[in-house]
C-alpha cells in the first residue's frame, strides 16, 4: 500500500533516509520509533507527498484517503463550533452544500429527473459516510476526549493550542480515512483522553502509522514497528516490547558477528605480514590480500538518542510522614474553587501519582505541595526534615538561553560544591565532557528536562514534586527515568499523561474529579480494577450498602421509639420489626426479579468479549503468517480473512460499548431497587 523504493532524503544537511527501502501493507498498525529529530515526522510529509524525496520512488495507490493529525496546528482563524468543527468530517461538508444546492434547483423544477437522481444519490453518498448521525458520533467524540457539553457550541477559536488539537483528532479520526497517520496523538491529552483513544483505534480498520513515545499506545494498538534511525528504515514484526526484545538481539548478533570479522581480519593480515616475503608463499599471500579487501565490516544498530542510565543520588534522611495536606482548598479568583477541603498524607517513601481530567487542579495541588503557591484555606505541612526538589511543567522553557550546562547546575548547588562534584552530578543526567559546557539555547526539549534533573539534585532532596517529567523526551529517556524514580529511596509526588510511565512507577493513585479526591493504595493497575468495580456497581459493595443501610435504619427507628413515650413506644417496636422484615423480603424478591436480567447482559458482554479476543489472537497469527510468508503463501486469502476479523473486532467493539452502556444503567437500577 506504500511502498518506498531506495528513496533518499536530505534535510538541513541531515540525512533523514539514505537508500532506504520498507513497505506498509493494507491494514498494517505500524509504530513509527526513533530518536527526536531522526526524521520520523519527514517520513509523514513525504507520504503526504508534501516533501519529494531526493532519490527513489514512494509508491502509493491513487483515490486512498489520507487523515493526518500533526504536532502542531493552528486554527486560530476557525470561527464556527466546536460541535461544527468535528462533525464536518472528510467528504461531508461537500455533499452537504451540494444537497442543498440540488433541493434549491428541484423548487423551481420539482420534475427534473437528472436532479431528482442525483438528489437521490447524494442522499444514499451522505448517509452512507454517517452524515445523518455525525452530530452524535461528535458528540460522543469530544465527551470522550474531555469536553464539557456546555462548551460544544464555543467558537473553536477560543480553545486554547491543546483544545484545538484534540477537536482536530475527533475530527480526524471520525472521517475514518483508509490511512490514518497520527504524530504524537498523546502530547495534549490526559490519562482518561489516552484511554478513550486507546478503544477510539482498536477498531479503527484501516491502515495505521502512529509516531508516538507513549509505550502503552505502541504495545495496545501496533503490530508492526518501524524505526528511523541514523537515516536507515528497520521494520520490526511486532508492537514495542517485541521491538525493544527483537532490537537488542540483533544488535547482539551483529557484535558477535563484527567481532568474528576482526577476528579474521587480524588472522589474515598476521599471515600476511609473516609470508610477505617467502617467495615460496606468494601467491597464498595474494590470495589472502584480495581476501582482506572483500572482508565488510559488520554494521551495527545505531544507538539510541539517550545511553546509559539515570543516577539519582541518595537523599537524606528525614521523618516517617513526609508531608500532610490539611483540608486544603484554593481558588484563584475567590469565586471559583479548583477543588475544596482535600485532606491526605505524604508518607517516607511514596511513589504517588496524580491522575484526572485536566482542569482538576493537578499542577495547583503540586505547587502548593511545593510550598510555590499559598492556599486559599488549609495548610500543606511538611515532615521533620524534608527537602524539597521541585519540577514545574515549564521550567524547562525558562532556562538561560545564554548559559552553559554546566553554569546552570552550578548557580542552584550550595557555595562549597566542589567543581568535580558538579561535573559528577552532570554526567549522571547524560552531560558528560565537552556536553556540560553546551548552551542552553541549543539543548533538545529532552537535554532540557535532564538538564532540570540535574539543577535539582546537586543538592538532593528527599521529596521529589514532578509535573509532567516525561514532556519532550523520547522513549529510551523515559525507560530510564522510570527506572531510576523506582530506584530512588526517597519519596515522589508526579503527575503524568504518559500511563506506562504512571503503571511502572506509582505505589499509590491519588484521583483528582469534580466531585472528590480519592487515594487509592495500589498501583495503577490496581486503581483501575477499583474504577471498573465502582462503576460496574459491585454486587458485594451493592450487598455491603444494603446491609450498612439496613443498619442505619434500625438506629433511627430506635431512636424514634426511644424519644416515644410508656405504652405507645412498646407498642411501636413490634411493629418497626415487623415493617423490616416486609422490607428485607420485598428487596430478596425484587432481587431475585432483576437477576435474570443481570445474568442475560453479563452472559452477553462476556461473549463479545469472547469474539473479540478470539479474533484478535485469529489476527495476530495471521499477521505471523504474513511475516514469514513463502512463495506458497496465499496473501489474497490472508488479507481477505484479516479484513473480515476488523469487521468482526468492530461490530463485537460496538456491540460491547452497548452492553457496557446498558450494564451500566441497568445496575443502577438494581442498586436503587434493591437499596429503596
Amino acid at each position: 500500500m506504500i511502498d518506498f523504493q531506495n528513496v533518499t532524503k536530505l534535510l538541513g544537511g541531515k540525512s533523514i533516509l539514505d537508500n532506504a527501502s520498507f513497505r506498509i501493507n493494507q491494514g498494517e498498525r505500524v509504530g513509527m520509533v526513533g530518536p527526536n529529530g531522526a526524521g520520523k515526522t519527514t517520513v509523514f510529509s513525504m507520504i503526504l507527498g508534501e516533501l519529494p524525496p531526493d532519490k527513489g520512488e514512494i509508491l502509493i495507490p491513487e483515490r486512498l484517503r489520507i487523515g493526518i493529525l500533526r504536532q502542531q496546528i493552528d486554527l486560530s482563524d476557525k470561527q464556527e463550533d466546536v460541535l461544527s468543527y468535528v462533525a464536518a468530517t472528510g467528504e461531508l461538508p461537500l455533499i452537504q452544500a451540494r444537497l442543498a444546492e440540488v433541493e434549491r434547483a428541484l423548487e423551481t423544477d420539482p420534475a427534473n429527473r437528472q436532479l431528482l437522481d442525483e438528489f437521490g444519490h447524494l442522499q444514499t453518498t451522505y448517509e452512507h459516510l454517517g452524515g445523518y448521525d455525525s452530530g452524535h458520533r461528535a458528540e460522543a467524540a469530544l465527551a470522550g476526549l474531555g469536553f464539557d457539553e456546555d462548551v460544544f457550541h464555543k467558537p473553536l477559536n477560543s480553545f486554547s493550542g491543546g483544545w484545538q488539537m484534540r477537536a482536530s483528532m475527533a475530527r480526524v479520526l471520525l472521517s475514518e480515512p483508509d490511512i490514518l497517520l497520527l504524530d504524537e496523538p498523546s502530547n495534549y491529552l490526559d490519562i482518561p483522553a489516552v484511554e478513550w483513544l486507546q478503544r477510539r483505534l482498536r477498531v479503527y480498520t484501516g491502515t495505521l502509522l502512529l509516531i508516538s513515545h507513549d509505550r502503552f499506545l505502541l504495545n495496545s494498538l501496533t503490530n508492526v514497528t518501524l524505526e528511523i534511525n541514523g537515516g536507515k528504515a528497520t521494520r520490526y514484526s511486532g508492537s514495542y516490547s517485541k521491538y525493544v526484545v527483537e532490537r537488542e538481539t540483533r544488535s547482539a548478533l551483529a557484535e558477535a558477528a563484527r567481532k568474528n570479522t576482526e577476528k579474521r581480519r587480524d588472522k589474515l593480515k598476521e599471515n600476511i605480514d609473516r609470508f610477505r616475503y617467502k617467495a615460496s608463499k606468494a601467491a597464498q599471500v595474494q590470495m589472502w590480500i584480495k581476501m582482506l579487501d572483500k572482508i565488510e565490516t559488520e554494521e551495527l544498530p545505531e544507538q539510541l538518542h539517550f545511553q546509559g542510565r539515570i543516577r539519582i543520588p541518595e537523599p537524606p534522611r528525614c521523618g516517617a510522614e513526609v508531608c500532610a495536606i490539611e483540608n486544603v482548598s484554593h481558588s484563584y479568583d475567590g469565586a471559583r474553587f479548583v477543588f475544596r477541603d482535600i485532606s491526605f498524607t505524604v508518607n517516607n517513601g511514596d511513589k504517588l501519582g496524580i491522575v484526572g481530567y485536566n482542569g482538576m487542579g493537578k499542577t495547583t495541588l503540586l505547587r502548593i505541595i511545593a510550598g510555590t503557591l499559598a492556599p486559599t484555606s488549609g495548610r500543606a505541612r511538611v515532615g521533620h526534615n524534608v527537602v524539597i526538589g521541585y519540577q514545574a511543567q515549564e521550567f524547562a522553557e525558562l532556562l538561560p538561553a545564554e548559559e552553559a550546562a554546566y553554569d546552570v547546575v552550578k548557580h542552584a548547588a550550595p557555595g562549597d560544591t566542589p567543581p568535580s562534584r558538579i561535573r559528577e552530578i552532570l554526567g549522571a543526567f547524560g552531560f558528560s565532557g565537552d556536553d556540560a559546557m553546551k548552551q542552553c539555547k541549543v539543548l533538545s526539549g529532552g537535554e532540557k528536562i535532564r538538564l532540570c534533573f540535574a539543577r535539582i539534585f546537586v543538592n538532593p532532596p528527599n521529596l521529589l514534586i514532578l509535573d509532567e517529567p516525561t514532556t519532550h523526551l523520547d522513549i529510551a529517556a523515559r525507560e530510564a527515568l522510570q527506572d531510576a524514580l523506582v530506584n530512588y529511596k526517597g519519596t515522589v509526588c508526579f503527575v503524568s499523561h504518559d500511563l506506562e510511565f504512571i503503571r511502572g512507577t506509582a505505589t499509590s493513585i491519588l484521583e483528582m474529579r469534580h466531585d472528590r479526591v480519592k487515594r487509592f493504595f495500589g498501583g495503577f493497575d490496581y486503581y483501575k480494577e477499583k474504577l471498573a468495580e465502582e462503576e460496574a456497581g459491585n454486587p458485594s459493595n451493592a450487598a455491603q450498602q444494603v446491609k450498612v443501610n439496613a443498619a442505619q435504619q434500625v438506629k433511627v427507628n430506635a431512636a424514634q421509639s426511644a424519644s416515644n413515650s410508656g405504652s405507645s413506644g412498646s407498642q411501636a417496636q413490634p411493629q418497626q420489626q415487623t415493617a423490616g422484615k416486609d422490607r428485607r423480603r420485598e428487596k430478596a424478591a425484587k432481587r431475585n426479579a432483576l437477576l435474570p436480567e443481570k445474568r442475560r447482559i453479563e452472559r452477553s458482554l462476556a461473549k463479545c468479549e469472547k469474539i473479540i479476543e478470539d479474533a484478535e489472537n485469529e489476527k495476530a497469527e495471521i499477521d505471523k503468517q504474513l511475516m514469514e510468508a513463502t512463495p506458497q503463501t496465499d496473501f489474497a486469502a490472508l488479507q481477505k480473512r484479516r479484513k473480515a476479523l476488523d469487521y468482526d473486532i468492530a461490530e463485537a467493539t460496538v456491540e460491547w460499548e452497548r452492553l457496557a452502556s446498558e450494564h451500566e444503567d441497568f445496575m443502577k437500577k438494581y442498586n436503587d431497587d434493591t437499596d429503596a
